[in-house]
């Protein structure tokens, strides 16, 4: 079947493993024990995997995110390509395409100490691929060192097991910017925050990778690149990366590392770019603009082409009318078009910082504050051109006529939930309630659709929700309709919840069955309890409204 050895099979290979005492795979435990009998893979024989790709997690203690010889080296945990190469973070980009069902293995070598902070205990999770419960990663599957764990996608978009799925529509929700990264319960944060994190990128007819065809967005890998924004703080004793365990509210660094370097440069040639531009947290919300150093007054055009994992209908243009950027809350992302070709020649750019301009001093929120233009603390990256212009086949975003997916149409919810995250003795809540791996709060119906309303009434913090399984679409933010043009108006699997904000989604739960969880993706609060586990069955019938 593959070269991988034990070979990939339907059930969890549960045998033990005598070097460890544990089952050699970490398929078909919950909670930290083995449940016999569960997590099978649904859909394997359907579409049995036709690709594979292996990456072990271990420690690296000679990582380097600066030339600076007064920083040291760093320790991080992350993802290897699958033989004796070192750990990196971020991990190594997966690349995949619709219609080539793929099998990932993650083996798990990490050490038994953290130095200090870090769970050796995983569970991967694809945020926010369409993926069954035992291949999602979820909070309460974590696997143990010395064990492994098979993820199967099916590399299927939404609806392929539901008859009430318009089959002309399915490719209206293809997705593309993807990230994978550890979801342990109860110490997400610290594994993510040491670099168990990275990019898996989907591409199919339209979304080819090769500007020549398709929507002809820039081509893959030479001008389409992944950026994971990060910040770390430092410690100023030893310049070490360091973690409070000890704060609730978030944790935001001093530092700002791109691609796991501190404020590194690219060189780009005078063309257009994608950049796909990942908020990996912990806990920081991001405003971004660009910025020519050597004018900082200059208002630097670019454009939003996507949105989470999803193009937009058309692009979006940045700045707005009123001046300010794009915003990401932690685990959104935004593809971004610069046309470098066209800022050399009418406005002189030699070179430009991608810049987070967004106030925020504490986990809790940004301040709404937006910093001046051309401090360098703020810079992320440098972008420097070099060389005269070059053929660029790519689409130009500028163009008015120029359209990606339109949005799916809406069927009629079953049913209306609400769900309102706040905060009790100290620890967040879902309706006013902790998260918990021994309980369902709720039941839906497969291929069906509802009505959420997520709420936070308060005037203190903000949460990223996110919810696992399928895409949402807001259909009101505040009580008003999202409108075309709008970052709103599209597909997500995030949504920000602003100071005493009220947002409504049309949910959708189509083809698996199973366990998912919601939660803040301010990792630090999802760490203490913000998340509820529901789970999707045939015919349910569960009408609780806050569940």
């Amino acid at each position: 079947m593959t070269e991988l050895r034990p070979a990939p099979q339907e059930c969890p290979n549960n045998a033990i493993n005598p070097a460890t005492g544990l089952p050699f795979e970490g398929r078909g435990q919950y909670a930290g024990y083995l449940k016999p009998g569960t997590d099978c893979f649904q859909f394997f024989k359907r579409f049995p995997p036709r690709e594979f790709f292996i990456s072990r997690m271990r420690e690296n203690t000679r990582f380097r995110i600066t030339s600076d010889p007064n920083i040291p080296d760093q320790t991080i945990w992350g993802f290897n390509l699958g033989g004796n190469d070192p750990a990196v973070t971020p991990g190594p980009t997966v690349v995949s395409r619709y219609g080539t069902p793929l099998l990932v293995r993650q083996v798990n070598e990490l050490p038994e100490q953290n130095g200090g902070f870090g769970a050796p205990e995983v569970s991967t999770h694809l945020h926010n691929f369409h993926d069954a419960p035992e291949s999602d990663g979820s909070p309460c599957r974590f696997f143990f060192r010395g064990q492994y764990y098979d993820y199967h996608r099916t590399m299927q978009t939404p609806g392929f097991d539901d008859p009430d799925t318009n089959p002309d529509e399915r490719v209206l929700e293809s997705q593309s910017t993807l990230w994978y990264h550890d979801h342990r319960l109860d110490h997400t944060a610290e594994n993510v925050y040491k670099g168990l994190a990275g990019f898996h990128l989907v591409f199919n007819d339209f979304d080819t990778g090769d500007e020549h065809t398709g929507f002809r967005l820039p081509s893959f890998p030479q001008f389409d690149i992944p950026l994971l924004l990060a910040d770390k703080l430092i410690d100023p004793g030893t310049g070490k990366i360091c973690f409070d365990l000890f704060g609730f509210d978030g944790l935001v660094g001093d530092k700002l590392l791109v691609n796991g370097v501190l404020q590194p440069f690219l060189e780009v040639q005078k063309r257009r770019y994608r950049f796909r531009v990942l908020d990996g947290g912990p806990s920081r919300f991001y405003e971004l603009f660009l910025t020519n150093p050597d004018n900082p007054s200059q208002s630097i055009p670019f454009w939003v082409i996507a949105n989470d994992g999803n193009l937009l209908p058309k692009p979006v243009r940045m700045p707005t009318s009123a001046g300010r950027g794009v915003q990401t809350g932690v685990a959104e992302r935004v593809d971004l078009i610069i046309d470098f070709k066209k800022l050399a020649r009418d406005l002189g750019v030699r070179r430009l910082w991608l810049e987070n301009r967004l106030e925020q001093v504490n986990g809790r929120a940004p301040t709404g504050k937006i910093l001046p233009a051309g401090q360098r603390q703020n810079v992320l990256i440098e972008f420097r051109l070099v060389g005269n212009a070059v053929p660029d086949n790519s689409v130009d975003p500028a163009d008015p006529t120029v359209r990606f997916y339109a949005l799916p149409s809406r069927p009629v919810p079953r049913i209306t939930r609400t769900f309102t995250f706040d905060r009790r003795n100290g620890q967040w809540t879902v309706n006013g309630r902790f998260m918990d791996c021994g309980e369902i709060r709720f039941t839906v119906n497969r291929n069906s659709a509802e009505r959420w309303i997520l709420q936070n009434n308060s005037g203190g913090w903000q949460h990223p929700i996110h919810i696992h399984l399928e895409e949402f679409q807001i259909v009101r933010r505040n009580g008003q309709l999202t409108q075309p043009g709008s970052m709103d108006f599209s597909r997500k699997d995030v949504a920000v919840l602003g100071f005493n904000e009220q947002v409504e989604l049309l949910m959708r739960f189509r083809d698996f069955r199973g366990d998912y969880p919601m939660h803040c993706h301010n990792v630090i609060h999802e760490d203490h309890a913000m998340m509820v586990l529901w789970a999707v069955q045939d015919d349910a019938n569960d009408n609780n409204a806050r569940p």
